[in-house]
């Protein structure tokens, strides 16, 4: 039975990444059958992350309210809902309003699995949890990629849609595995029948908690998204080159995750956040440095492999800092200030980068993984006496 439940919650977590990049991989294609500026895309952008964030940040009341496994089921019916309308959608108008429901949908069932598997499952399987998002995260441009070649941008959308509806129909028929597995933890203990702590905002080291989760996001999306353009401009490697070493970057957080699933077996949570940000605080030092292609190409797979354990570990080790009765709302939380990251930090380092130069990139990257070892430090010492 659990792991029959397992195997249904890694397949959600595929869902959950197989939109992710489905609008900047089909953009071209969508502005073109619209006549839009290429820089619209940033409106849909910014409402679907908008309600991501608003979703994550009411998880923990919506969780009081109904099954993790009931908000898992309507938040997939809700996103492939709303990409099954994208795809016949007849405007921009029309599409920047589905992007509500997309943005609300991904962001309760992202906070709500983070949390049901922090909770009920071991730090291996969180691990294992994030590398499926990579797995999603690189299916959803490839399908799309493929229809582009054949066909058009609506029938990619169709198609993810189709995925997310049948993966919803999984969880409506799932939903008494969830009470079953909910019926093997004590009541007490169950997240789900505790109320969170009034002062819950109060707690020691929270804030120090978002941080971190604010610049760890901020420094993985950057080099996604920088990444390629330091390449090219800085070192001279052709677009294609430099799309292929980003995509090792990738590569190495999702093997990554599955590796740090069997290391947890030996490590702490603490002590696999410590491992990764050394990782990748050393493969941030060699980008720095002026070394030849094959170390460079090393460097980049080092920063994702150092990536790849920090955010599964800091959502699994969550209820152990704070209390399995606030845990719900803080991750919603933690959930809300990565995105938050995500969408604020990188884009402004475009400004920066165009004043001053793409030579900035390496020591910003330097920079942001130092304050997230700083606020991750700045946690554990907070919150070292309540644990």
């Amino acid at each position: 039975m659990t792991l029959l439940l397992l195997i249904i919650i890694y397949l959600a977590f595929i869902s959950l990444g197989l939109p992710d990049s489905l609008l900047g991989v089909s953009w071209p294609a969508i502005r073109s059958d619209w006549g839009l500026p290429l820089d619209a895309a940033g409106i849909i952008s910014i409402v679907t992350i908008g309600f991501t964030v608003l979703s994550s940040l009411l998880n923990g009341k919506i969780t009081s309210r109904i099954s993790t496994g009931k908000l898992t089921f309507i938040s997939c019916l809700m996103t492939g809902s709303a990409l099954l309308a994208i795809s016949f959608s007849p405007s921009f108008i029309v599409m920047i309003l589905l992007s509500i429901p997309l943005g609300f949908g991904a962001g309760s069932v992202d906070a709500g699995l983070n949390n049901y598997v922090a909770s009920h499952f071991k730090s291996h399987h969180m691990n294992w949890l994030h590398s499926f998002w990579g797995v999603g995260a690189t299916l959803g441009p490839v399908i799309m990629g493929a229809y582009l070649l054949k066909s058009t941008w609506r029938d990619g959308y169709q198609t993810i849609a189709v995925f997310q509806l049948i993966l919803a129909a999984v969880l409506l028929i799932s939903l008494p595995l969830w009470r079953m597995h909910k019926g093997t933890v004590a009541k007490e203990h169950d997240p789900e029948n505790m109320k969170a702590d009034p002062d819950v905002l109060r707690k020691k080291g929270l804030i120090f908690s978002i941080a971190t989760f604010l610049f760890y996001v901020a420094a993985e999306m950057s080099v996604g998204l920088w990444g390629a353009s330091y390449l090219v401009q800085i070192r001279g490697l052709d677009i294609s080159e430099a799309a292929r070493w980003i995509a090792l970057y990738f590569g190495g957080i999702t093997l990554g995750r599955m590796i740090a699933g069997f290391i947890s077996f030996k490590l702490n949570n603490r002590q696999m956040i410590r491992l990764g940000l050394l990782i990748s605080l050393t493969g941030a030092i060699m980008i720095l440095l002026p070394l030849p292609k094959p170390l460079l190409m090393a460097a980049f797979v080092m920063v994702g492999l150092g990536f790849a354990p920090i955010f599964p570990a800091m959502i699994h080790e969550t209820p152990v800092r704070f209390g399995r009765n606030n845990s719900g709302t803080i991750i919603g939380f933690q959930m809300a200030a990565s995105y938050s990251g995500s969408a604020i930090i990188p884009p402004l380092f475009g400004v920066f980068g165009r004043a001053f130069g793409m030579e900035i990139f390496p020591p910003y990257l330097l920079l942001m993984i130092v304050a997230v070892l700083v606020a991750s430090e700045l946690v554990t010492q907070k919150t070292r006496t309540t644990t």
